[in-house]
């Protein structure tokens, strides 16, 4: 990995490890890259004293983001237990979601690689579809099945240049990659990305996507023998929804992807997902306005909240907005 790149100027890095095993190796592999490296919880104890090493959690983010603004760094990339999982968070200490780092990373090399496909699933913004950059470049943008072994696979199947899921698994195919998720190579193409950026910062970087208000994941009980069938009622009503030209809080339906539950996209680029989870009685909710925070909260609650009161089989919510 580190043979590949050399970046051509110091960038300040904070290592966020959560002592987990990246500690063996990251740091160094940074430095060798030409980062200056400020190391944070880098020593391997498998009791993870700190926090849980995960780049989703969000005591590590808030760890993360106190780092850099004491060191006053460019950027913190943390890694997850076993070193496959990236997040990142800005100069300014705010984290940017996986998703997000995905669609700017997705923006700078359509730069450098025209017409190029990627791969993200489907609980990931829908900014893709939106953006500017990668319309003007060609860019391909394929929705799939959350999860990881299916977002790799897929890569591979359409030759994407790289697959993104909202977790923090990044999988980059040549020639920055092999396919698979590691997060030294996720955390060494966003270092690149910056570096081809002098003069900006990540938080610059960040303020020229698109605006979406996107909610946190949802999760309602539904026991395991009943929620794939209700997924598929909710897949089928949504479509015949969209097939009578019926509206969703007065927008139109311009399609629905039934590749992993329902994600309904509307005539703004907002949408709404319902899937079933893959390793818990639970369904997973999420939905993204392009209008505002409102918005949003209305979409939850004047769609899909009331849509899924309707089976009886759909309990209580882990956490609501």
């Amino acid at each position: 990995v580190t043979k590949s790149v050399k970046l051509s100027r110091k960038i300040k890095v904070v290592c966020a490890c959560g002592n987990g095993a990246a500690g063996a190796f990251a740091p160094d592999a940074l430095r060798a890259m030409g980062a200056e490296v400020i190391e944070m919880d880098t020593n391997l104890d498998y009791n993870f004293p700190k926090y849980n090493p995960n780049p989703e959690d969000h005591e590590m983010l808030v760890s993360m983001g106190q780092a850099v603004k004491e060191h006053g760094a460019d950027i913190c990339v943390g890694f997850d237990g076993d070193g496959d999982r990236c997040g990142v968070v800005d100069d300014k200490g705010e984290e940017i979601f996986a998703d997000k780092i995905g669609l700017l990373l997705a923006r700078d090399l359509s730069k450098l690689h025209k017409n190029a496909t990627f791969v993200v699933d489907v609980k990931s913004t829908g900014l893709y579809k939106t953006d500017p950059v990668l319309k003007e470049n060609g860019v391909t943008v394929d929705y799939f099945k959350t999860g990881h072994s299916y977002i790799k696979r897929r890569t591979t199947e359409l030759d994407a240049l790289a697959g993104f899921e909202k977790s923090g698994h990044m999988f980059f195919r040549k020639p920055y990659g092999y396919g698979y998720d590691d997060a030294l190579v996720a955390a060494a193409a966003v270092l690149q990305m910056l570096d081809r950026n002098p003069g900006r910062s990540l938080s610059d970087l960040k303020a020229d996507l698109g605006d979406a208000w996107t909610s946190l994941t949802m999760s309602p009980h539904c026991d395991d023998e009943k929620k794939y069938d209700i997924v598929d009622q909710v897949v089928a009503d949504y479509q015949a929804l969209g097939k009578s030209g019926g509206e969703i809080l007065g927008r139109k339906i311009v399609d629905v992807n039934a590749i992993n539950g329902a994600r309904v996209t509307l005539d703004d680029g907002s949408w709404v997902l319902v899937r079933a989870s893959s390793n818990k009685p639970e369904l997973v909710v999420v939905v993204e306005s392009m209008q505002g925070e409102d918005d949003m909260r209305a979409l939850f609650r004047n769609e899909v909240k009331p849509r899924l009161a309707k089976f009886d089989s759909v309990g209580s919510y882990n956490q609501e907005i």
